[in-house]
C-alpha cells in the first residue's frame, strides 16, 4: 500500500507501553516491512483509490471476505463512481446491486450516507472522524477505517484481524474478547505509530497480517513476521479459555429465511407473485414474519394484493 498523505494526527497518544512488555519500534518495523512486501492488490488500496471507493469497502467487508466483495464492489463503483451517482437512484437499486453479500442492510446504509454526503459535504466524503462518525450507518470503526485508510488521518482501527493479531502478538492470548474493552483499545492506542501516514499503514498492515497469515482457524506461525516476539507462541500457543464463541447458525433461521425471499424478488425483473415466494420459503409463519420485517426495514415493498418488489 503506497504511503497516505499525511494529516494532522487526530488520536490521543497514551502512555507507551513498558519497554519490557513489547519492542514497540521492532513491532512496528515488523509488521511495515511484512505488509510492503506481501500486500495484496486491492481496488480500494494506493494511490488510484478514491475515499467514497474506500467507503464502499469498508461497509461491503463488514462480515465478509475480501473474494465476495471485489466483483460487486467492481459493480457498484462502475455503476456509481461517487456518492451522488448513488445518490440518485432508488434504494431498491442498492439492495440489487449488493447481491448475495449477505446482511442487505448495508446497503441501505450507504445508500443513506451517500445522500447526507451530497446534502451535507457537497458530494464529497468527509475526512474528518467526527463527520464521517455523523453520517448514517458509520459507527466507530468504519469512521476510523474511512479516516485512517482515505486519508491517512491517524485513529486506532480495531477489526477482527487486528483484534486477533493485537491479542496473540501482545497479550498472549489465542482470541481477543467478544467486544473491545477499554483496555484492548488502550493497548492498540500505545502501539499506534506517532506518524500519521505510518499509523495507517500500520493498520492495514494488521488488518492482512490477520487476514492472510494469523488467522483465527489455522495460523501459519512459521510465515508470520512477528514468530519470534510474539507473546502467544512464547506462551506455546495456549487454547482460548474464555467465554464458549458459539458458531453462528444459519439453516432454518430468519436470517436464511429473509434471504430466500429478498434474492427471489432481487433476480425478478419486475414485482413477483406471493406464489413465488411460497415457493421460496415454505413455512408459511415464518414466511410471513419475515416478509413483514423485510418491509420494515425498508428492503421490501409491498405493490400490490399479492405482489413484491424492490423499494
Amino acid at each position: 500500500m503506497p504511503t497516505p498523505p499525511a494529516s494532522p494526527s487526530s488520536e490521543p497518544s497514551p502512555e507507551r507501553l513498558p519497554a519490557d512488555a513489547v519492542d514497540v519500534d521492532a513491532l512496528h518495523a515488523d509488521v511495515l516491512a511484512w505488509y510492503d512486501e506481501h500486500a495484496r492488490e486491492l481496488p480500494w488500496r494506493g494511490v488510484a483509490a478514491t475515499p467514497w471507493s474506500v467507503m464502499v469497502s469498508e461497509f461491503m467487508l463488514q462480515q465478509t471476505p475480501v473474494v465476495r466483495v471485489l466483483p460487486v464492489h467492481a459493480v457498484w463503483m462502475e455503476a456509481w463512481p461517487t456518492p451522488a451517482h448513488l445518490a440518485a437512484v432508488p434504494t431498491g437499486e442498492a439492495v440489487r446491486a449488493w447481491g448475495r453479500l449477505g446482511y442487505p442492510r448495508r446497503a441501505l446504509r450507504l445508500h443513506a450516507a451517500a445522500t447526507a454526503i451530497v446534502e451535507r459535504h457537497g458530494g464529497e466524503v468527509p475526512a474528518s472522524y467526527d463527520e464521517l462518525l455523523a453520517l448514517p450507518g458509520i459507527g466507530d470503526y468504519t469512521a476510523a477505517a474511512i479516516a485512517s485508510f482515505a486519508y491517512g488521518r491517524r485513529h486506532v482501527v480495531l477489526d477482527t484481524n487486528v483484534r486477533r493479531v493485537l491479542a496473540r502478538a501482545v497479550g498472549g492470548d489465542e482470541f481477543p474478547a467478544r467486544s473491545v474493552m477499554r483496555s484492548e483499545r488502550d493497548v492498540a492506542a500505545a502501539l499506534l505509530p506517532d506518524e500519521p501516514a505510518d499509523a495507517a499503514t500500520w493498520n492495514v498492515g494488521l488488518m492482512e497480517l490477520g487476514a492472510l497469515v494469523c488467522s483465527a482457524a489455522n495460523p501459519a506461525c512459521g510465515r508470520c513476521p512477528l514468530e519470534d516476539r510474539c507473546a502467544w507462541v512464547a506462551a506455546g500457543r495456549p487454547a482460548y479459555d474464555g467465554p464458549p464463541r458459539r458458531a453462528q447458525a444459519w439453516a432454518g433461521t430468519d436470517r436464511q429465511c429473509r434471504g430466500r425471499l429478498l434474492g427471489a424478488v432481487r433476480d425478478a425483473d419486475g414485482p413477483v407473485h406471493t406464489s413465488t415466494l411460497d415457493a421460496a420459503w415454505a413455512d408459511a409463519d415464518q414466511r410471513e414474519r419475515c416478509l413483514a420485517s423485510l418491509v420494515a426495514d425498508g428492503l421490501l415493498a409491498r405493490v400490490g394484493p399479492e405482489s413484491w418488489a424492490l423499494p
